[in-house]
């Protein structure tokens, strides 16, 4: 497992080991004593989510609040994806910064986002199946986000407007500055 730093305060990629033959490959999608090894953090995941979508499904901006915030492990098993997130803790340095980077089924990279980010993406390829890890469990109370096309954010998300498809609950999400208020 390698390491690889974003511009965000705490938030990185991992690079699986991936081991390839002429059957195909292997790799481990998560080992808890290689993550706290290689990241230094403890993180009990308690909850493992997964999602199929079609190409232009955007989901997001999502985050919880408070007590009930949480850290995710993300991946693609299948397909390709852009992952955004956006740093939303007001103490930190890279606050109100984003990051993007497509994960796909062919690199195996995975994205580690830290409590108190916002975090969408968007499938890119014909269907994903995207699966991630909660060190928290999701509470409908707790659960906020940011609108996708924010203008202060301004992100870019690889497809044309009329190309997304988008639940009716995440269109009436937050401006970044309704969030901060």
């Amino acid at each position: 497992m390698e390491l690889q730093k974003t511009p965000l305060k705490d938030c990185f990629i991992i690079k699986p080991n991936v081991f390839r033959d002429e059957r195909g490959l292997f790799y481990e999608t998560y080992n808890q004593k290689a993550f706290e090894k290689t990241t230094g953090l403890k993180v009990d995941f308690v909850q493992d989510n997964q999602s199929v979508s079609s190409k232009g499904v955007l989901r997001g901006l999502h985050f919880q609040t408070g007590e009930m915030a949480q850290a995710k492990l993300v991946r693609v098993v299948k397909g390709k994806v852009l992952d955004i997130v956006v740093d939303i803790r007001n103490d930190s340095e890279t606050f109100g910064k984003s990051f993007s980077i497509v994960l796909d089924d062919v690199e195996h990279l995975q994205l580690f986002v830290p409590r108190g980010f916002a975090h969408g993406f968007i499938t890119l390829s014909e269907e994903s199946i995207f699966s991630y890890k909660c060190d928290n469990f999701y509470n409908k109370a707790s659960e906020s986000g940011i609108i996708y096309n924010d203008a202060t954010l301004a992100l870019d998300w690889h497809l044309p407007k009329e190309e997304f498809i988008i639940s009716e609950k995440d269109l009436e999400l937050l401006t970044f500055e309704e969030v901060l208020s």
